[in-house]
């Protein structure tokens, strides 16, 4: 059976809490990031965690379809 992956986000407003933890210097470059690229903090937040987890991918989408492609 093959598993299907759908997209998922957070939503503004889990975002916006998350970000009021992070500490301060992380903030302040997530908030100038997001100024560089003209998108908003979630976007910011998800394009970081995504690069995190696969050099390669722009986006969560752009990561779970490189998973995909190497399960195959």
């Amino acid at each position: 059976m093959t598993k299907i992956i759908t997209a998922q986000h957070l939503s503004p407003e889990a975002i916006h809490q998350l970000v009021d933890y992070l500490p301060d210097y992380i903030k302040a470059a997530l908030l100038e990031k997001s100024a560089q690229l003209e998108c908003g903090i979630e976007s910011t937040i998800e394009m970081a965690i995504a690069s995190f987890l696969d050099e390669e991918s722009f986006s969560f989408e752009d990561c779970l379809l490189a998973k995909r492609l190497k399960d195959k």
